[in-house]
């Protein structure tokens, strides 16, 4: 899955591939954000990131698009 996280005062969003099924990632977001603690992804290479969850300006969750390579011919 695809996160894009907007963070206040950046002028970029953190972008990352999660493992995660997007329920579990949708929980995950959910108890940071009510907690008001940290939320802490893992991408698919290991790395981890951390935002403060009062820093969060916003959270996009999209399913990950395979894209072909080559060209397609329609009958």
């Amino acid at each position: 899955m695809e996160v894009k996280i907007g963070v206040q005062y950046a002028p970029r969003e953190v972008v990352l591939e999660s493992k995660l099924s997007p329920k579990d990632l949708s929980e995950t977001i959910e108890q940071a954000v009510t907690n008001g603690g940290v939320l802490r992804l893992e991408d698919e290479k290991g790395r981890q990131v951390y935002i403060p969850a009062e820093k969060i300006a916003y959270v996009e969750v999209a399913a990950t698009n395979v894209r072909s390579v080559g060209f397609t011919h329609d009958a």
